[in-house]
C-alpha cells in the first residue's frame, strides 16, 4: 500500500479502526525497542547509543500515534 493509500484508509477509518491501528502502531514501537536492546547487547552496544540510534524512528512513530490519537479524538467528538 502506497503512503497516499494509507493516508486516505486512515482519514476514513472510524474510531475504532482507529483505536486498532493505534494499538499497532504501539505494540510496533515496543517490539522495536525490545528488539534493538536485544541485539544491541548480544553486540555489547551500550543502551544509550543503541537508543539513540533508535531515536528518529521513534520519534516519526511518536508524532504518527499523536496524529492518529488526534484524529479519533475529534471524531469521538462528533458523535
Amino acid at each position: 500500500m502506497t503512503d497516499t493509500t494509507e493516508m486516505l484508509a486512515i482519514e476514513q477509518a472510524s474510531p475504532e479502526e482507529l483505536a486498532e491501528i493505534i494499538r499497532e502502531l504501539e505494540q510496533y514501537r515496543e517490539r522495536l525497542v525490545n528488539d534493538t536492546l536485544s541485539m544491541a547487547q548480544r553486540a555489547k552496544v551500550m543502551k544509550a547509543q543503541a537508543l539513540a540510534a533508535l531515536e528518529p524512528s521513534l520519534a516519526e512513530i511518536d508524532a504518527n500515534l499523536e496524529a492518529l490519537r488526534q484524529r479519533q479524538s475529534t471524531l469521538l467528538a462528533r458523535q
